[in-house]
C-alpha cells in the first residue's frame, strides 16, 4: 500500500465519525414513521464516498465556515434514496449485506421514505442560502433520475451503443459524484476555474467508478447486493463487459447471442454460458482498462488545486476506484 493510499484510509477513519454523526442528527429529526426506514438504510453503512469528496474539496480550497459535515451528508441522503428506489425496481433482496428496505418495511413505505430523503437533501442545502448549491443538487437529482430512466428503457435492448451506455452511467452514477466534488468547491467560495476542475474530477471519477462496478459484476459474487455473478446480464442490462464480448463474436454467433439476450426468460444454463465466456474472455479486465482513461482525466483536473494533503488524498481516491474489489 503506497503512502497516499494509507493516508486516505486514515482520513476516512478520521472523518467518518463526524459524517455519520451529522447523518444521525438529521435522521433523528425525521417524522417517527419515516425514521425506521431511513435509519435501516443509512445504518447499513456504505463507503460514504460522496460526503468524503465534498469534505476533501472544501478543505483543499480553504473552506471557512460551519456545518460542512451536514452539507456533505445531504448527498448521502440523495444517494441512499436512489438506492432504495433502485432495489424496488430491481426486486433486490439485499443491500450492503442487509435485507433491502422494501423487503422489511414494504414497497409503499420505502418509496415514500426515499422521497422524504430526497426532500431532506434539498432542505439541508436550502439552509445554506446559497443558490449555487441549490442549483447543483437540483441538477444532480434530475440527471440521476434521467440516467435511471434511460437504464430502464435500455433493458434487453441489444441495439444499445457504447455511447448510449456511457450516457446511462454518466447520468445514474457520475453526476452525483461530480456534484459531491462541486459542493466542496462552491462551499469554499472557489473560483470558476476551480469549480470547473472539481466538476471534471468528479465526472470522470464517477464514470470510472461505474465502469469498475460493471466489471466487478463479472468478477466477484456480489453477495452484498444479492446478485449472482453476471447479475446485470441476467437482469437484461447491457453493460460494457457484455458489449465488448458481443463485439468480439463472429457475425453469425453475435446475431444468435443478441437474439437470445432479448428474451426475458432466457434459460439459466444459457445465461451461465454467456457469463462464463465474458469472464474467461477477459472483458471485465478490458472494462477496467477503459476506466483508466477517465481516471487519467480526473488526475489532470487536480492540477488546478493548491499543493496540500487533501490534493494527495484525492489523488489516492483515483487509485482506490481503480483497484477496488467490492
Amino acid at each position: 500500500m503506497n503512502d497516499a493510499f494509507a493516508q486516505l484510509k486514515v482520513a476516512f477513519l478520521k472523518e467518518l465519525p463526524a459524517i455519520n454523526a451529522a447523518i444521525q442528527r438529521e435522521i433523528d429529526a425525521l417524522h417517527p414513521l419515516v425514521r425506521p426506514v431511513a435509519a435501516h438504510v443509512m445504518d447499513a453503512g456504505g463507503k460514504r464516498l460522496r460526503p468524503m469528496l465534498t469534505v476533501l474539496f472544501a478543505r483543499a480550497l480553504n473552506f471557512r465556515g460551519d456545518d460542512l459535515y451536514t452539507l456533505a451528508s445531504s448527498l448521502e441522503f440523495l444517494h441512499s434514496a436512489t438506492l432504495m428506489h433502485d432495489d424496488i425496481l430491481d426486486n433486490a433482496d439485499l443491500r450492503r449485506g442487509r435485507q433491502a428496505a422494501h423487503m422489511r418495511f414494504g414497497v409503499t413505505p420505502t418509496i415514500l421514505a426515499g422521497d422524504a430523503l430526497l426532500a431532506l437533501a434539498n432542505e439541508i442545502v436550502a439552509r445554506t442560502g446559497n443558490p449555487a448549491l441549490t442549483s447543483c443538487i437540483s441538477k444532480a437529482i434530475m440527471e440521476t433520475a434521467s440516467g435511471e430512466i434511460m437504464e430502464i428503457a435500455a433493458v434487453r435492448n441489444a441495439g444499445l451503443s457504447r455511447t448510449e451506455y456511457l450516457e446511462i452511467i454518466t447520468g445514474k452514477t457520475a453526476y452525483l459524484i461530480q456534484s459531491a466534488c462541486e459542493f466542496g468547491a462552491i462551499a469554499a467560495g472557489a473560483s470558476e476555474r476551480q469549480c470547473v476542475a472539481a466538476r471534471a474530477f468528479g465526472l470522470n471519477l464517477g464514470i470510472a467508478f461505474q465502469l469498475v462496478d460493471d466489471a466487478l459484476d463479472y468478477t466477484s459474487e456480489a453477495g452484498t447486493s444479492g446478485k449472482p455473478l453476471g447479475g446485470d446480464l441476467r437482469e437484461g442490462k447491457f453493460t460494457l463487459p457484455l458489449l465488448l464480448y458481443l463485439e468480439s463474436l463472429p457475425a453469425n454467433e453475435r446475431s444468435n447471442t443478441v437474439r437470445d439476450l432479448t428474451v426475458a426468460d432466457l434459460p439459466v444454463d444459457r445465461q451461465d454460458r454467456i457469463v462464463a465466456d465474458i469472464v474467461t474472455g477477459g472483458f471485465a479486465g478490458r472494462t477496467r482498462d477503459e476506466a483508466k482513461t477517465y481516471l487519467a482525466l480526473a488526475s489532470r483536473a487536480l492540477d488546478v488545486l493548491p499543493v496540500c494533503l487533501e490534493k494527495n488524498l484525492l489523488g489516492a481516491m483515483i487509485d482506490f476506484v481503480l483497484k477496488r474489489d467490492k
